[in-house]
């Protein structure tokens, strides 16, 4: 425990500027996916949400996952309506977005259904029009479904950045450099933002050394350079604050779980950030995919 610490307390010393916030530039559109189910991905979307929120940020977080959404449970709200009301122009984005306890606003995602590609041009019209409603917050963050699908695949075109969590478990490797490879195929014609984040990590040697084998991988096979954002250690608290619906960042913000997500958001945020390319864009791209699919 006391070298896990001493890690933490390093790697906190590595951003010389982590007093600093960068300006606003425009929004900044996260995509935050897995090649499987279990790796937590939903954790590490909805605490990162709040730890930029921590930042001073306007963060607005929506559960992209139009098949089996649970962003709702860990934030222990009850959605009244979702993005489904949104896509078949029932509701107003305005009219489904949360305000939620950890200052962050909250958009649920729609269970239960199957393809965007299934919507139709007047409907992908509203809910571009009703999406840019959005454009006055600094952070969205979305939580893809995991696996790879042409809801999960549209998402990921669309945004700043992409964020593929992964952890030391074979399988989830495994399907973490297969989700990489569709994407990098897939969504052709356009620079994609790659971030790999290894998850439950028992020191920072195995996040690296993970991080290594898939980086070296890509590279040599898909040609394509992927970087590693960090990890986030395996944690009792994790899922205590699951046991809870309260983010573990909100439950425990001493954790080595929330040390971890509090130094990546930082790290990025100040230093690396790049320039949002605002709603508009992520819109243009989403709609350019779905012409596509």
């Amino acid at each position: 425990m006391e070298d896990q610490l001493s890690e933490l307390r390093e790697i906190m010393k590595t951003n010389p500027h982590r007093n600093e916030v960068r300006p606003h530039h425009g929004t900044r559109i996260i995509a935050v996916t897995s090649g499987k189910g279990g790796v937590g991905k939903t954790n590490i979307s909805v605490n990162m949400a709040i730890a930029y929120a921590a930042l001073g940020k306007k963060v607005i977080l929506i559960d992209g996952d139009l098949g089996m959404a649970n962003v709702n449970v860990l934030l222990n709200v009850v959605p009244k309506y979702n993005l489904l009301q949104v896509m078949n122009g029932q509701k107003t984005m305005q009219e489904i977005i949360l305000d939620t306890e950890f200052n962050i606003k909250f958009i649920a995602g729609a269970n239960g259904f199957s393809k965007i590609a299934n919507l139709g041009k007047e409907e992908l019209e509203y809910f571009a029009k009703q999406f840019s409603s959005l454009e006055n917050a600094d952070v969205i963050i979305i939580d893809t479904g995991a696996g790879i699908s042409n809801n999960v695949l549209s998402f990921v075109a669309a945004s700043d950045e992409v964020y593929v969590v992964t952890t030391p478990e074979p399988t989830a490797i495994t399907d973490a450099y297969g989700m990489i490879k569709i994407i990098t195929t897939e969504i052709e014609g356009r620079e994609i933002n790659l971030q790999l984040l290894v998850n439950r990590v028992h020191s920072a040697e195995e996040g690296k050394r993970i991080a290594d084998r898939i980086i070296s991988i890509v590279g040599q096979f898909l040609n394509f350079k992927v970087n590693y954002v960090g990890f986030v250690y395996e944690d009792s608290a994790v899922q205590n604050s699951v046991i809870r619906q309260k983010p573990f960042i909100v439950v425990n913000p001493n954790s080595k779980s929330s040390m971890c997500i509090k130094h990546i958001v930082g790290r990025i945020e100040k230093t690396d950030a790049p320039q949002g390319e605002g709603v508009s864009n992520f819109l243009k791209k989403f709609l350019g995919f779905k012409e596509r699919v």
